[in-house]
């Protein structure tokens, strides 16, 4: 192995709640030194000297291209007999946005690439007005997920107003007619403290075609928490608004609705629906006037309630669709235009999806909603004006996205548009596996293979375990690319997420994290017992909390596993709330200021238990330079840690690519990386990548 880039230690150690705490790569936290820049340059040197030449990457970027060649399309949005969704052709870098008018003609709305032809700029969200003549749509360059808004004229495709910057993880409320809607904004930052730029939204009423600097009317927010995130919805018929607020990704929110029949549209008259309460609710007034209110409050599976929204107090809630005692409720939609009319009910069952029919007064089961296979389903839309139809999205390992239509008058369920590529997968099979962790609790596992495959096999754990997400079966081209050469593919349902509804969830967060390692390394122990692989050809693989995770594991099990890729990863959770936006997260992971608290975060830091003279897996970091979420400096911290002490003669190495970020990226640089990933761990765990190995 070529010697690493150097890298000098300084001698900083901490007194943290009363214990030392060494940090002797600070000076890698600050990307714009020359020290910082030379060292990432000799860091990606490094990578290309060892990445470049790796066997069977050429045959792997062909078939990448293949598969990620089956484009998406998403699920309707209906604005009476005009709909929009988004699409991605098998030529298209990114997703474009189109409508149907009602004559049926087909026009693009927003392509990011006649936007930008670099490919940097993404489509974040989307929202039409309540009668289809308008559009609001966020988008962001390089990365950096900043968010600018602009309102287009749908029939003219011209621009009506915008850009309206510090809109990030904005909702848009429009309010009847397309003349205004509500949003939220952060302050500016001369108005905020040094370093808490991405904090401080508010809440504001924007009117269509005015200064948003001067005349947006605050409505909500003010001194409030600062990490607040605020949702804002407006009945179709523009009577009731409501706003939700949580603090960062707290898993729970307080919740507000007003009339705007009996308080102006300006000043709104708020009533709590929920305040101080530990639990997540949701409030949509239905086109027949009545509440539903969507919550896990005393249901940790959610359940549906309805009330009348004139008092929507707790004890006035009469549960529609009760909590079920093994499937977790996720989504539901409303089919009014029928004699009995009916809710759709969508639910995932140990990570796989299905959906039930009930009578929307009762809430009595009157059946199923059949779906292709065993895979997941996205949102259920409905008319926003009702109707007898619901859209969903659906995908599973060797089937890309596709939207099926149900009608509930003769309950059908029919193919309604399938991704425009056309692609070859290959014949795969997939298993749900149930295995014991360390504290005996059933952890449940996804294992995908070639079904004539047998005996040890290279294999690779994905993992996430946090912050209520749950990884369900999807089309993946990484998967099918390393399944098709022969690899196994591993999926792991570990606690932190929501597979299992929020005491899942909960099972895995703060005190308790250290359940989501131990639920990983026994996914690794189960597919090394069953035969599958061994741990000379198990690679790990995760990102962001996933990167986490498998930092982690490599730091608490190097013995266990082979090669490990770690992407946008948080590392050193010491410092991990001073930097992007990691404030937000501290009431999942817990706060270094509160010394109990420390106690769990120093527990586990894998940046803090990195050891000399440990032989540690062959790690490739993967860094995005644009994002904001994740600050880049943990990979880069840790990544100087592991090859300073690291006493294997495996590569260590960092990929860091500029002007991209945390998220949503281009179909090449997808293939790109996808390609720099596989191969490397290929080539650590023995899988052969030729086109022969198909």
């Amino acid at each position: 192995m070529t010697p690493y880039p150097s890298a000098k230690r300084q001698d900083i150690v901490e007194n943290i709640q009363g214990q030392r705490v060494a940090d002797p790569y600070r000076w890698l936290e600050d990307a714009a030194t020359d020290d910082t820049g030379a060292w990432l340059a000799a860091q990606d040197d490094l990578f290309h000297k060892v990445t470049d030449a790796l066997p069977g990457r050429d045959a792997l970027r062909r078939r990448l291209g293949d598969l990620l060649g089956a484009g998406s399309v998403g699920a309707p949005v209906w604005r009476g007999e005009r709909r929009f969704f988004t699409r991605r052709a098998a030529d298209q870098e990114h997703p474009a946005l189109y409508t149907v008018d009602p004559d049926g003609a087909e026009r693009v709305l927003v392509d990011p690439m006649a936007l930008d032809p670099e490919g940097t700029t993404t489509l974040d969200a989307w929202q039409p007005d309540k009668e289809g003549r308008r559009l609001a749509y966020m988008i962001s360059s390089g990365g950096d997920e900043e968010s600018l808004l602009h309102v287009v004229d749908v029939a003219t495709g011209e621009r009506v107003e915008g850009p309206i910057d510090r809109a990030r993880y904005s909702s848009i409320a429009w309010l009847p007619g397309g003349e205004a809607y509500y949003y939220t904004r952060r302050l500016a930052a001369r108005d905020v403290p040094v370093g808490e730029e991405q904090y401080h939204r508010r809440v504001y009423l924007h009117r269509v075609g005015t200064e948003p600097d001067t005349d947006d009317v605050l409505i909500f927010g003010a001194g409030m928490d600062k990490t607040n995130y605020y949702g804002v919805g407006v009945s179709r018929d523009g009577r009731w608004l409501t706003i939700s607020a949580s603090q960062g990704t707290a898993p729970r929110n307080d919740l507000w609705i007003a009339d705007l029949s009996t308080s102006p549209s300006q000043k709104p008259a708020f009533r709590a629906v929920q305040e101080g309460v530990d639990a997540g609710t949701g409030l949509h007034v239905g086109r027949d006037g009545r509440a539903y209110i969507f919550t896990d409050r005393d249901a940790p599976r959610s359940r549906l309630c309805v009330t009348d929204p004139a008092d929507p107090s707790y004890d006035t809630w009469r549960s529609l669709i009760p909590e079920d005692p093994e499937a977790v409720l996720t989504t539901y939609a409303i089919l009014d235009d029928l004699d009995r009319p009916v809710l759709l009910a969508g639910w995932q069952r140990h990570a796989i999806s299905e959906i039930t029919v009930h009578d929307l007064e009762t809430g009595e089961e009157l059946g199923t909603v059949p779906t292709p296979g065993l895979g997941s389903i996205g949102g259920i839309t409905e008319r926003l004006e009702g109707g007898h139809e619901a859209w969903f999205g659906y995908t599973d390992n060797v089937t890309p996205s596709s939207v099926l239509r149900y009608d509930a008058r003769t309950g059908e369920t029919t193919l309604w548009a399938s991704a425009p590529g056309s692609v070859e997968v290959p014949e795969i099979e997939t298993r749900q596996v149930v295995y014991p962790s360390r504290d005996g609790t059933e952890v449940r596992m996804l294992v995908v293979s070639r079904p004539d495959a047998s005996g040890p096999r290279p294999t690779i754990l994905y993992g996430y375990g946090g912050f209520n997400i749950s990884l369900t079966p999807s089309y993946s081209a990484s998967i099918l690319a390393w399944v098709e050469a022969g690899g196994v593919y591993a999926i792991a349902n570990l606690r932190g997420g929501s597979e299992e509804g929020e005491e899942w969830h909960r099972a895995g967060m703060r005190d308790r994290k250290q359940n989501v390692f131990d639920d990983f390394h026994a996914a690794a122990e189960k597919l090394i017992a069953d035969g599958l692989t061994t741990p000379a050809q198990l690679a790990i693989s995760g990102g962001s909390n996933g990167g986490l995770l498998v930092g982690v594991a490599l730091t608490q099990r190097p013995d266990l596993y082979r090669a490990v890729v770690c992407s946008a990863p948080l590392l050193d959770m010491v410092r991990y709330e001073r930097f992007g936006l990691g404030e937000t997260w501290n009431d999942e992971y817990g706060t270094a200021d509160d010394p109990e608290e420390f106690g769990w975060l120093i527990g586990y830091s894998p940046y803090h238990h990195v050891h000399a003279g440990t032989a540690y897996p062959a790690v490739l970091f993967t860094t995005f330079g644009s994002d904001t979420r994740v600050d880049p400096l943990h990979a880069r911290k840790m990544c100087a840690a592991l090859q300073h002490a690291t006493a294997s003669d495996v590569p260590i190495l960092l990929r860091n690519e500029s002007n991209v970020g945390h998220a949503a990226r281009s179909v090449t640089r997808s293939a790109d990386l996808l390609t720099d990933t596989l191969s490397f761990l290929a080539t650590q765990t023995g899988l052969p990548l030729h086109p022969a190995s198909r």
